[in-house]
């Protein structure tokens, strides 16, 4: 595991008015880093009473680690999550897409969480299925996504193919392309085969799994795959990509998940108190 040198980069927008008791913490997925989160996500929940914040993983973002990102592992960003977990007062619900959702799934391992949503989420049986389904039927993503893992940049054009399936502006997709990051290749191989989720491990918590119809790179049979594993129901939207926080239809995903939350807050508290603790 890597020594941090100096504090994560986190971004939090908090309410006008009285903060609901349960904070919501997002996890970003691969390449990118807590930006992804504020552009909609953020405001949108802190407009709807709640603390919510987002972390830049290790080595992402503005957080420390950029010079030896390749050295993190899995485990190393699950301890930046642990560490935003700890300083919670509440067990807070934790939001992770893609990458960010396998990292979710190592966090429940070894915390107890008020509830988790998985958005196009790597699935607990890892990322095997995903680069030869991408390879078979997308290579030029594929060797795009490689370019990117190794150093090299990416064009608005292969943005566009791999987070959008809805319109988006050129100057939009420039924008993302300049911000758009490397990967560290051992956290890739540890979500392949090395370091995989085991749900039986998991601590008990409320669970909402979401998936995009048209998403080359978690594509709804293997949002399915996780919920099965997971033992709850897939919602999977239509006429969205893999960037379903940044897709025209934001809204509806947001929505779902705001939904969602006072029912997982119930039941977390239900489960609580089944269990004996005060």
């Amino acid at each position: 595991m890597i020594k941090r040198q100096g504090p994560l980069e986190v971004i939090t927008r908090r309410p006008a008015a009285a903060t609901r008791a349960t904070p919501l913490l997002f996890v970003h997925g691969a390449y990118t880093a807590a930006w992804c989160w504020d552009e909609h996500f953020l405001p949108y929940f802190a407009d709807a009473g709640f603390e919510a914040t987002a972390l830049s993983l290790s080595g992402h973002g503005g957080s420390p680690g950029r010079e030896f990102l390749d050295l993190l592992s899995l485990d190393d960003y699950v301890r930046d999550v642990l560490e935003l977990i700890d300083a919670c007062d509440v067990p807070p619900i934790l939001i992770g897409h893609s990458m960010g959702g396998m990292v979710v799934q190592k966090c429940m391992e070894v915390r107890q969480v008020s509830g988790a949503v998985l958005m196009a989420s790597v699935p607990p049986q890892g990322l095997w299925a995903s680069a030869v389904g991408l390879a078979l039927r997308k290579p030029d993503l594929m060797s795009e996504l490689n370019t990117l893992l190794s150093g090299g940049g990416t064009s608005p054009e292969a943005l566009r193919e791999a987070l959008f399936a809805q319109p988006v502006s050129m100057e939009r997709l420039q924008q993302m392309a300049r911000r758009v990051q490397p990967e560290s290749a051992r956290v890739i191989w540890d979500m392949t085969l090395f370091d995989l989720p085991q749900p039986s491990r998991m601590r008990r918590a409320p669970l909402l799994v979401l998936g995009a119809e048209c998403d080359p790179i978690i594509p709804p049979s293997l949002t399915e795959m996780t919920a099965r594993a997971l033992d709850v129901e897939a919602r999977i939207f239509p006429g969205m990509s893999h960037g379903m926080m940044l897709e025209a239809d934001w809204r509806k995903v947001a929505r779902c998940v705001l939904d969602w939350v006072p029912v997982a807050c119930r039941s977390a508290r239900s489960q609580s108190h089944g269990a004996g603790v005060v």
